[in-house]
């Protein structure tokens, strides 16, 4: 008997979703026709490693380090779904589970558009602080 266990606590969900993602993408990835396997499949599989060593660094780091490891994955996902396109138009990969894939590639890119947004509001609110600061302390002197 096999046991799903839940993810361990702290675990940010994006990286929940990517890795779901990248689940079904290795059922896919093994359909693809040798060619297809080994060049654009190959390609997708390492975007989609690559992406979860992004998120999973940056869950790692203090705020202000993370924006770069946030827009690697933003640019590895979006780079990723561009590759599943082209899969699809070539008919490489059917229509429903070209859709499936897609729609989770969405849902993450969503996410981690958030979580860039909320770095990038928190760092301008830090910096706004730093040179409000500056100048008080120039006109204190």
């Amino acid at each position: 008997m096999c046991l799903i266990l839940p993810p361990p606590r702290g675990f940010l969900p994006v990286l929940q979703k990517v890795k779901t993602a990248y689940l079904l993408w290795h059922e896919y990835h093994q359909i693809l026709s040798k060619t297809q396997r080994y060049s654009l499949g190959q390609k997708i599989d390492n975007l989609l490693t690559e992406t979860i060593e992004a998120i999973a660094t940056a869950a790692f780091l203090q705020k202000a380090e993370k924006l770069p490891y946030v827009r690697r994955a933003i640019q590895k996902i979006d780079t990723t779904k561009i590759f599943l396109m082209i899969l699809w138009e070539t008919k490489s990969l059917p229509d429903k589970k070209y859709l499936a894939l897609s729609v989770q590639l969405d849902e993450i890119g969503k996410m981690l558009g958030g979580w860039n947004g909320q770095l990038i509001k928190a760092y301008s609110t830090a910096y706004s602080a730093e040179i409000a600061l500056a100048t008080k302390a120039g006109k204190a002197s």
